[in-house]
C-alpha cells in the first residue's frame, strides 16, 4: 500500500510488453555489467562465415556463452582454439531473438593452457616416454583384408558412409560392428570393451575405431588413457579414424595407422578389386608378349647361323639356346602362377559376394526402425487421448451451461399454457388464462390477471 496525502491507494505493478521488458533487461545488463574481465577455458568454438566467433568460456561445470564479432576477432594476435585459457574483456549483453544473455567480447588474451588441453599434453608426454608412439612398434595393415571390425556408434552418417565405401571398393567384405557410445558417460568403457572383444576372438584382419568430428570435449573419450592402452594391447592392427583431418587425439598417436576421417579409413583399408584385376590382366598380357618376342628372336638367330658351321660353334649356340629356353620356361611358369593367382582372386570375390547375401545387419536396422515407429505411435496415441479427454471435458462444461435446469437454478422460470405451449410474450396469454409455472424445485399453477 502507498500513502498519498491522507489516503491509502493500492500498489499497482508495472506492465510491459515482451519487447519492452527485454529492452529494459538489456539496458540493465549493459549498465551494470560493462567493461568486465572474465577468465575461463574456451570450448565449443565455432567460426561463422561472417567472421564472427561463437564459443563458451567454461569453468568446471559452469558455462558462459560468448560472441566475438568480426571487427574484434580480426585484432586477435593468436589462434583461438578449444582448451585455451582466456582472459576476455567485454560486457554482458542480451540477445533479444532468444531472450538469452551472452558475453560480448571486445578483446582477449591467452593466459595458459586449459584443463582439457593440459590433460591431453600430459598424457601425450607420458605415453611418448613409454615408446607407445614409436613407428617401429606399429604393425603393418593387411594388404587384402577380408574381415573388418568397427568400433563405433551404430547410428549416424559415419558408419553409413564407411559401409557405402566398402561396398563400392570391395563388395562382399565381412564387416562386424561393435556398437558403442562415442562420447559422454560410459563411452570409454564401451570403446575398450569393443577393442578387447575383437582382440580376444581374433576374427577380424583389422579393427577401425571411428567417430565424426566435434569439439575437444566431444572427442575426449579418445584421449582417455584406458582407450589408448586398449589400442596398444590389441592383438589385431588398429586404425584410428576419429574426427576431421585437423583433429588429433591420443588414439591417433598409439594406433597402427591414423586415418584423417572415417571415410578415408574405409578408402585406405578396402582394396580396389577392380583395379587389382585390371593390373593382373595387364601383367599377363605384357608377360605373354615378352616371352613370344624372346622365342622369336632366338629362333631367327638359330636359322641365321646355319647348321653347316663348326661343331663347336653349333654346340655353343645350342647350349645358349637351351639356357634361353630354360629362362623362357621359368617365365612361363611365373605367368602360370599369375594366372592361377588371378583365378584364386576371382574365386575369393565370388565367395565374398556370397557372404554379401547375409542380410542380418539390414534386418537389425529395420527392426530398430520398426521399434522407433512403434514408440512414436504410442506417444502419438497418448497425445490424441489426452486431447480427446480435454475436448470431452470442455464439451461437458458447455453442456452443463446449456442445461435448462441450471438456468432455473439461477431464479428463472418457464411459463406454459394449458396446452403446454411456452409463453414468450404477455400477448400469448389473455387475462384470466390459467398458467403453469415451472421453477427449479417444482411446478405450480397461476392465473393471469
Amino acid at each position: 500500500m502507498k500513502q498519498i496525502g491522507l489516503e491509502w491507494q493500492p500498489w499497482q505493478p508495472e506492465k510491459f510488453s515482451v519487447k519492452q521488458i527485454t529492452a529494459k533487461l538489456k539496458r540493465t545488463l549493459r549498465d551494470g555489467f560493462s567493461n568486465l574481465y572474465v577468465t575461463g577455458e574456451v570450448s565449443a568454438l565455432k567460426a561463422a562465415a561472417s567472421g564472427h566467433l561463437y564459443f563458451n568460456l567454461k569453468e568446471e561445470d559452469t558455462v558462459l556463452s560468448c560472441v566475438m564479432y568480426r571487427q574484434s576477432a580480426r585484432l586477435l594476435k593468436f589462434q583461438l582454439r578449444d582448451g585455451l585459457m582466456l582472459q576476455a574483456r567485454g560486457s554482458i549483453d542480451l540477445y533479444e531473438p532468444r531472450g538469452s544473455y551472452q558475453f560480448l567480447i571486445e578483446s582477449a588474451e591467452p593466459i595458459g593452457v586449459g584443463a582439457l588441453q593440459k590433460a591431453f599434453e600430459d598424457l601425450k608426454k607420458k605415453l611418448a616416454a613409454e615408446g607407445l608412439f614409436e613407428a617401429d612398434r606399429k604393425r603393418p595393415l593387411p594388404k587384402y583384408p577380408r574381415r573388418i571390425g568397427i568400433v563405433t556408434s551404430p547410428t549416424g552418417a559415419v558408419i553409413q558412409d564407411m559401409l557405402n565405401i566398402f561396398e563400392r571398393r570391395s563388395r562382399g567384405l565381412e564387416i562386424r560392428i561393435y556398437p558403442t557410445l562415442v562420447q559422454g558417460n560410459g563411452s570409454v568403457e564401451q570403446i575398450c570393451a569393443g577393442l578387447n572383444y575383437f582382440s580376444e576372438n581374433g576374427w577380424p584382419d583389422v579393427v577401425i575405431v571411428a567417430r565424426g568430428g566435434g569439439s575437444l570435449e566431444d572427442l575426449w573419450s579418445f584421449n582417455d588413457e584406458a582407450v589408448a592402452r586398449a589400442i596398444v594391447a590389441s592383438a589385431i592392427p588398429v586404425v584410428s579414424a576419429v574426427g576431421h583431418e585437423t583433429d588429433f587425439t591420443i588414439a591417433d598417436f598409439v594406433a597402427d595407422l591414423r586415418a584423417p576421417t572415417p571415410s578415408a579409413a574405409a578408402e585406405i583399408i578396402a582394396p580396389d578389386l577392380s583395379a587389382l584385376l585390371e593390373r593382373l590382366d595387364s601383367l599377363d598380357r605384357a608377360m605373354s608378349r615378352s616371352i613370344r618376342h624372346a622365342i622369336s628372336i632366338r629362333r631367327e638367330n638359330v636359322f641365321r647361323n646355319g647348321v653347316d658351321r663348326a661343331q663347336a660353334l653349333i654346340q655353343r649356340r645350342l647350349n645358349r639356346f637351351a639356357q634361353q629356353i630354360d629362362e623362357a620356361d621359368s617365365r612361363m611358369d611365373a605367368l602360370l602362377k599369375i594366372r592361377v593367382w588371378r583365378l584364386k582372386l576371382q574365386y575369393q570375390q565370388s565367395t565374398i559376394e556370397l557372404f554379401a547375401l547375409d542380410r542380418r545387419l539390414i534386418f537389425m536396422q529395420r527392426r530398430d526402425a520398426i521399434t522407433r515407429m512403434q514408440t512414436a505411435m504410442r506417444e502419438r496415441m497418448q497425445v490424441l487421448l489426452n486431447q480427446y479427454a480435454l475436448r470431452q471435458k470442455s464439451l461437458a462444461g458447455q453442456l452443463q451451461q446449456l442445461n435448462p435446469t441450471s438456468i432455473l437454478e439461477r431464479g428463472f422460470a418457464i411459463v406454459r399454457l394449458e396446452d403446454g405451449k411456452i409463453v414468450r410474450s404477455p400477448k400469448d396469454a389473455r387475462k384470466g388464462t390459467p398458467l403453469q409455472i415451472r421453477v427449479a424445485k417444482g411446478t405450480f399453477d397461476a392465473v393471469k390477471k
